[in-house]
């Protein structure tokens, strides 16, 4: 038999998952196999995936192969192109990997995009930017279009054109039967309804197209200062978000990385010329002088430096939230004590396209801001303090109890990100396009 901490796969079984090896072009890792512990481990290495086998779909033909073998044998599959939305739901499924479905083909003229489901966002953004599109790419180059898609999506630009998942207009999909097709409003209004912020749970994506945006002109980057100017820094901000046209999207960042000092920062992204922007930013201006200033004109493929999150995987702890107001009290708690043990505690400016209807599960996103906060778990007592600080400040602040579906974390549900009406909805999709349970999400509608 082979085992590893609470997991272990008997000898038919193992059999069973060699068989697999016969029916893929793509690879199958299995337990004891040379390169298995690294494969299934997720993005975020604070995840411990409890899987039996390791398939890396070569093709879409793959993906239909995988979900037919599994069906029979009454397995689960749970598809994952790298792991940034990790839970140990996924345990005793088999961990299907979709990052090798990568093409990528651009129609400036239509202005859309055809992405396999494995696509980061970075490599979307450079081959759109070379036409002076855009698609809607978030805070990190390294995650998947497609996982962005079907959690809804936060974007840079989602003032302006809204969730990521509302530019999209088809998907192909294997469905439970392990069968492949394509899937729009027209051809599968409710399922394609469901794939546009719903979650992975009624099928696997193997492609999706979608609308790409223009963007002839764009000025962003980060600013930073010591923590001792966050209650200006904060002020500013406030004045900023108060009047902020579509086009301006302004984050604000309290940060206190190991062996630093504390610092705030500002990050900020403008669909428009230079000019214009700085003077939509000109409150920070007025504000001491940084200790950096990043702000600059920038292509879209550039978006990934403002933030310049790790692009390799590591471990991390977050909680979202999303506040209905931003008002005194709320800066006050925010900055009444440092962040640590966190690392970060984000607030971002929603509102504009957001706040706007929205045929999606989700709907119209009307909270003002959005709240992140983010640690890195070194060990268990360090986790344990992270879990403590991210409750009391969510406790401590006006939170609607909502919060996006791909910002879920640990120990919440669908329930947490969708109205009760809408959560219904995808449930009796679930029970329509998956009865068996076929398909292992991370965060399942079921639940």
């Amino acid at each position: 038999m082979a085992t590893f901490p609470n997991l272990t796969i008997g000898r038919q079984m193992t059999d069973t998952l060699h068989d697999l090896r016969a029916l893929v072009r793509g690879r199958v890792l299995l337990p004891g196999d040379d390169g298995f512990d690294e494969a299934r481990q997720p993005w975020n290495r604070a995840v411990e995936q409890l899987v039996p086998a390791v398939v890396e779909a070569a093709d879409a033909a793959d993906v239909a192969a995988v979900v037919r073998f599994a069906r029979a044998r009454g397995l689960a599959v749970a598809a994952q192109p790298n792991g940034h939305g990790a839970t140990t739901g996924l345990d005793g499924a088999v961990l299907l990997r979709t990052r090798h479905l990568n093409s990528v083909e651009i129609d400036p003229a239509a202005r859309r995009a055809r992405v396999g489901a494995g696509v980061a966002s970075g490599v979307l953004q450079a081959a759109a930017a070379a036409h002076g599109l855009t698609g809607l790419p978030g805070s990190s180059p390294v995650v998947s279009v497609a996982g962005v898609a079907l959690g809804g999506g936060l974007s840079w630009f989602g003032r302006r054109y809204g969730w990521v998942a509302d530019s999209v207009t088809a998907f192909d999909i294997v469905d439970a039967e392990g069968e492949r097709r394509r899937v729009t409003g027209d051809t599968d209004p409710g399922l394609f309804w469901a794939l546009r912020g719903g979650g992975g749970s009624l099928a696997i994506v193997t492609a999706l197209e979608l609308t790409l945006h223009p963007a002839p002109h764009l000025y962003g980057g980060r600013m930073m200062w010591p923590a001792e100017h966050a209650l200006d820094v904060m002020d500013a901000y406030r004045r900023i978000t108060a009047i902020a046209p579509d086009d301006l999207t302004v984050w604000l960042d309290l940060l206190h990385f190991p062996g630093s000092d504390p610092l705030v920062a500002v990050d900020a992204t403008y669909l428009g010329p230079d000019d214009a922007a700085r003077d939509l930013l000109a409150p920070l201006d007025r504000l001491p002088r940084p200790l950096a200033d990043g702000r600059r004109t920038m292509t879209v493929a550039e978006l990934g430096a403002i933030t310049a999150e790790p692009t390799e995987p590591s471990a991390g702890s977050s909680r979202a939230e999303l506040l209905t107001e931003l008002d005194d009290a709320v800066v006050k708690t925010l900055l009444a004590d440092p962040i640590a043990p966190l690392m970060n505690v984000q607030l971002r400016h929603l509102g504009g396209a957001f706040a706007r209807p929205s045929d999606s599960p989700h709907g119209p996103l009307t909270e003002p801001y959005a709240l992140y906060l983010f640690g890195v778990p070194a060990d268990p007592a360090t986790a344990a303090a992270i879990a403590a600080r991210q409750r009391a400040l969510a406790g401590a602040l006006p939170v609607s109890g909502r919060k996006p579906f791909t910002f879920l974390g640990p120990g919440e549900t669908p329930a947490d990100a969708f109205a009760p009406a809408a959560l219904q909805r995808l449930r009796d999709l679930e029970r329509r396009h998956d009865p068996d349970g076929t398909f292992r999400a991370n965060y399942p509608v079921s639940t």
